[in-house]
């Protein structure tokens, strides 16, 4: 199954990396997948208040 994600690497601080990994198995989350949906409900707050985020496509 193809997917359109993009794999990039995210350097923390140890304490964030353990508290994103407690917060995402009392999510039943992967860490992948609960920074995900953070980041995407953070979007959908700031979009909802601000309007939406116009990126550029570079196709």
């Amino acid at each position: 199954m193809a997917t359109n994600k993009k794999v990039f690497t995210l350097r923390m601080e140890d304490d964030i990396f353990d508290k994103i990994g407690k917060l995402a198995t009392a999510e039943h989350r992967s860490m992948t997948n609960y920074i995900e949906y953070v980041l995407l409900e953070h979007i959908r707050k700031i979009e909802a208040e601000y309007g939406p985020i116009e990126i550029e496509n570079e196709s």
